[in-house]
């Protein structure tokens, strides 16, 4: 990459991820969603359980990018961990929010969340990336996913004599039960835990690993094949390593990090290829503009919520006159559910395209 050029591509993946992310968040009916749409309840993988990785990992990516940029410049090192530490305490305040919104039940508050994750893994990888280089970054991740599998498949649950990956009955969960504050998503678990937070943060470092290939030398079409083989490698690794240690999102095994990091190389170079040599710039505009202020519209999608499903128009919520009506005109139930996600996606489109051109990037 040319000094201070963007790379539209990772723009445009990060906001179609993000829209993706408040899409799946936001159906019109639980009860009737597609099963892509779905996480998967504990072992296995769905389309919808790329999302938040792949976000972890265009973190990573732009960390590399932003921090490469910032050290080149002759920015302290001093000035630039206030500023992390700083986003990352904002960026797990508003997290902390979110949790409470509308209620504000603080005896019942949850601290773990998506956002809290966000903060953890951004704040651990942006200062390993200022003083580790990315050969130590690669070991780091290593170790971190050697670790916790073996953690995890060795060390018997305390109570239950044996190691277990079952709900609620796994290293991971007796640790956030003892360690997490507030309550736990599940009762006696939650799937952004602090044990899990560990091989989340090698997500992120698989995403910093690609950040320095593409701002090293190697031209466009280089890091592209270099990203394509390594995708694909890491991948068919994870794949190998889940008939050991199954692909879960919940526990975010070491597995479920090299498929999911593998997947988004695989997409990030296509999207490189399409956006950035290619030239389909058009088509990745709508993600250029979600991604240029990703987590500000996540917040508003969360914020604007209540107003859709908490509070009642006519005795029912908008969700619900939402359904009733498309379903009593013949919408099968599944894809009106799924409309109203769309539809939804596109309400906040309008305030984000505003901001992209007004130039507002609102940094948290």
């Amino acid at each position: 990459m040319k000094e201070n050029e963007r790379l539209i591509s990772l723009d445009a993946f990060r906001g179609f991820t993000i829209a993706a992310m408040i899409m799946v968040n936001n159906p019109g009916s639980w009860s009737h969603v597609y099963a892509p749409l779905l996480h998967k309840p504990w072992h296995g993988i769905t389309v919808t359980d790329l999302i938040f990785p792949f976000f972890l990992y265009i973190v990573g990516v732009s960390i590399a990018l932003a921090y490469t940029k910032r050290v080149d410049a002759g920015i302290p090192k001093g000035d630039m961990y206030k500023k992390i530490v700083i986003r990352s305490v904002k960026i797990f305040a508003v997290g902390i929010f979110l949790s409470l919104y509308p209620k504000f039940d603080f005896a019942g508050l949850r601290v773990a969340g998506v956002l809290q994750r966000i903060a953890v893994v951004f704040l651990v990888c942006a200062l390993l990336f200022l003083n580790v280089r990315w050969k130590k970054q690669a070991v780091i991740g290593a170790v971190l996913l050697i670790f916790y599998w073996l953690a995890m498949i060795l060390i018997p649950t305390p109570g239950y004599g044996k190691p277990m990956l079952e709900p609620g009955v796994n290293l991971a969960a007796w640790i956030d039960s003892y360690l997490l504050p507030g309550r736990m998503w599940q009762k006696t678990w939650d799937p952004e835990g602090l044990f899990s937070t560990l091989p989340a943060i090698a997500t992120g470092i698989t995403g910093m690993l690609t950040g320095t290939l593409i701002v090293s030398k190697k031209s466009m079409e280089e890091k592209i094949i270099w990203l394509f083989t390594a995708g694909f490698i890491i991948l068919a690794v994870g794949h190998v390593w889940s008939w050991n240690f199954p692909l879960n999102k919940n526990i975010w095994t070491s597995s479920f990090v090299l498929v999911t990091s593998g997947l988004a190389a695989l997409t990030l170079a296509t999207s490189m290829y399409l956006v950035d040599v290619v030239g389909y710039r058009k088509i990745a505009f709508p993600g250029v503009v979600f991604g240029s202020n990703a987590i500000t519209v996540y917040v508003l999608a969360g914020l604007a919520g209540y107003l859709f499903y908490g509070i009642p128009i006519g005795g029912l919520p908008v969700k619900t006159h939402f359904m009733e009506f498309f379903t009593n005109i013949g919408f099968e139930p599944k894809f009106t559910s799924f409309l109203f996600a769309f539809l939804y996606i596109g309400i906040f489109y309008i305030p984000a395209h505003l901001m992209y051109k007004k130039k507002i990037f609102i940094k948290l």
